[in-house]
């Protein structure tokens, strides 16, 4: 059997034919399945410049909403049904 010689040196110089051909968004489909990206309009970018601050902001709203509705944390959050009238 024969051992293969691996190199973990950098070539000085690679040529485009050596890295093959490209796929613009190959990966796009599955790094959308893993994550909730949300995409902030101009105006209101400029009010929450950080993560940190949106994600702040929310947690402030749901807690309001929970206050305000009168949610329990053992709610199942569905909605009652109503009768017919």
């Amino acid at each position: 059997m024969r051992k293969v010689k691996t190199s973990d040196e950098l070539r000085p110089e690679y040529k485009r034919e050596d890295l093959g051909v490209g796929v613009r968004g190959k990966y796009f489909e599955s790094y959308r399945s893993g994550t909730n990206l949300v995409l902030l309009s101009p105006d209101v970018a400029k009010v929450f410049l950080t993560e940190e601050a949106v994600n702040e902001a929310l947690r402030s709203l749901i807690s309001l909403a929970e206050k305000s509705t009168g949610r329990t944390s053992r709610s199942t959050g569905s909605p009652k049904k109503r009768a017919s009238r």
